[in-house]
């Protein structure tokens, strides 16, 4: 069993939680999510172009990049998460740009290195696989595919063959953290694709409160949280990590007891 696979087999939600690397002191940042509660960790690479991401994540782009912040940097970053958390699922998401420009089988084979155990390409379609799928693949990481509200019943099959792990459902036909969708439409949605995968469906994209969180666990196999913890680092810097705690320990008894 993977940790992937292992993070989404309990008899509850998982909580997923997402910063960006190299905004702020992201080791202690990091570490703060996991003491919290937080199931699997999403590590942002930070990119010049973020188009899926709202103000918050974008400002945090700026501001990484802006310390210097390398795709080396993050490799590293990951690295030193697997050794302090050896049984803690870590995903990379970002976009294609920094994934492939030195060939897919050098980024599979360094993130395989680092312990990362799968990768979300926000601007690699599914027709498009061959950029980057197969050699996570056979790197032993999961390519995790996202579906959006306007994922029709046509188009599903394409996005569900492939995605390993889990596949992350964007509630919102929109940029992370502006908005929430009705628990009604995620519901229908979530139901929908899981009729096409026995992969476990995690949902995201305007996720901020426990409130939010609980309501979504009970119709789907993980939450992803990701501006909402952005902004505390923007906002706190230095005592972030207690702030993270703080939210995410409430997020995940909210996930946690939903069932």
């Amino acid at each position: 069993m993977t940790r992937l696979s292992a993070a989404f087999s309990k008899s509850r939600t998982a909580l997923v939680c997402f910063l960006t690397a190299g905004d702020g002191d992201t080791a202690a940042n990091l570490d703060a999510l996991v003491e919290g509660g937080a199931d699997v960790i999403e590590l942002g690479m930070p990119f010049t172009d973020p188009m899926a991401d709202g103000p918050a994540i974008q400002k945090a782009n700026i501001r990484s990049l802006g310390a210097g912040t390398t795709t080396a940097d993050v490799l590293r970053i990951a690295t030193e998460f697997r050794g302090r958390h050896p049984d803690v699922p870590l995903v990379l998401m970002g976009y294609a740009n920094p994934m492939i420009r030195r060939g897919p089988e050098w980024f599979a084979s360094a993130a395989k290195d680092a312990g990362v155990d799968g990768v979300i390409c926000v601007d690699i379609p599914p027709e498009e696989d061959d950029a980057l799928g197969p050699a996570l693949r056979e790197a032993g990481i999961a390519p995790i595919r996202l579906a959006t509200p306007t994922t029709d019943d046509k188009r599903l099959p394409a996005v569900v063959d492939g995605s390993e792990g889990f596949l992350y459902y964007v509630a919102v036909a929109g940029i992370t953290g502006m908005q929430q969708a009705a628990i009604e439409s995620i519901e229908a949605n979530v139901s929908r694709i899981k009729r096409s995968t026995d992969i476990p469906v995690a949902v995201g994209f305007g996720v901020r409160t426990p409130e939010q969180a609980g309501e979504i666990a009970r119709v789907a196999d993980g939450v992803v949280v990701g501006s909402a913890l952005v902004e505390l680092v923007a906002e706190h810097g230095a005592n972030a990590p207690a702030k993270l705690r703080e939210l995410t320990s409430a997020l995940s008894q909210a996930v946690r007891t939903a069932r």
